[in-house]
């Protein structure tokens, strides 16, 4: 049997769009943001089809992919569940405040009624109606998490108010691990989770873009604690979304989840280094991308437990 960790989830619920395109409520503070062009029925289709392959794949790999169909026409956004609802060990969900008005729709009643049904879900808890007082976490686009060592690594943005990272923190029993991140062009990094992954025995980031240098050698010094393997990748690796990925448990032992673009951009080194420790395993999903989020963001983790006739099952 494969050795589990409680950093790579066996189980993730994924959203298969059927209206997507790049979000104009998003675009303003998302750099990574591409403008789509074309017809927005063949864009919407091309999408749908890169998360229903991505779903095979991952289920080849022997991870539990529960998904969900798009039941929303204004929700350009909805293919990244992580940002509104995040799973913890002991039973714990979270449900977060999103800060663009249009993403408050993907919250749904039918994914957390799953969760309590399928997993042993202790308690909800609902950040949402922060969002009227202009308090926003975007959950695990906001926070990457580390769950073996506790700590939640947050950049500053829009996305981020230190304010509800502190009362997240305080609930869930993490140490928030803040900073400021910016782009190539000295914008901020709207996510965190587009600059750094977190792994069981690697972590991968983008740590020349945390302008602060006694700051940057402080979150690579925290990340190094395990220990880890740090990569590091180039910023531009970061605008080809080599940092927006994520591990999980498979049939034979854990996987990385990565966009092909992604991988295409690693240098042989950085692979070597990954594939000591987990099999890379390399999603197609550029259209996805116009989005200015890959394939971590269209996984949301569950790191709960499954009930027992879920694991007969």
């Amino acid at each position: 049997m494969a050795l589990r960790s409680l950093q790579a989830p066996e189980a993730v619920v994924m959203i298969r769009p059927h209206h997507f395109t790049p979000n104009a409520q998003t675009a303003a503070d998302n750099a990574f943001q591409t403008p789509a062009s074309g017809d927005r029925s063949v864009i919407a289709t091309k999408a749908y089809d890169e998360v229903s392959q991505a779903v095979k794949i991952l289920q080849s790999h022997g991870v539990a992919v529960h998904v969900f169909e798009d039941t929303g026409t204004d929700t350009p956004d909805s293919v990244f569940p992580n940002n509104w609802f995040s799973t913890h060990a002991g039973g714990h969900v979270a449900l977060h405040a999103m800060y663009s008005k249009n993403r408050r729709a993907e919250r749904r009643a039918d994914v957390v009624e799953m969760l309590k049904q399928r997993f042993r879900v202790q308690d909800v808890i609902d950040y949402s109606g922060l969002e009227q007082d202009g308090l926003f976490l975007e959950g695990t686009g906001a926070m990457v998490l580390d769950h073996l060592e506790r700590v939640a690594y947050a950049a500053r943005s829009n996305r981020t108010s230190e304010i509800l990272l502190e009362r997240f923190c305080t609930h869930f029993n993490y140490e928030p691990v803040v900073f400021d991140a910016v782009t190539i062009d000295g914008a901020p990094i709207y996510h965190t989770n587009v600059l750094m992954c977190i792994a069981t025995d690697f972590a991968l980031i983008g740590s020349s873009m945390i302008p602060d240098a006694t700051r940057r050698a402080d979150v690579v010094s925290r990340l190094a604690d395990g220990p880890r393997d740090v990569i590091e990748l180039t910023p531009v690796q970061i605008g080809e979304f080599a940092g927006n990925a994520i591990e999980l448990q498979g049939r034979d032992g854990r996987i990385l989840a990565i966009s092909s673009r992604a991988v295409a951009s690693l240098t042989p080194d950085q692979i070597q280094r990954i594939e000591r420790h987990t099999k890379i395993v390399a999603l197609d999903i550029p259209t996805i991308e116009l989005a200015g989020g890959s394939v971590r963001c269209t996984i949301a983790g569950l790191h709960l437990s499954a009930r027992p006739e879920e694991i007969a099952a």
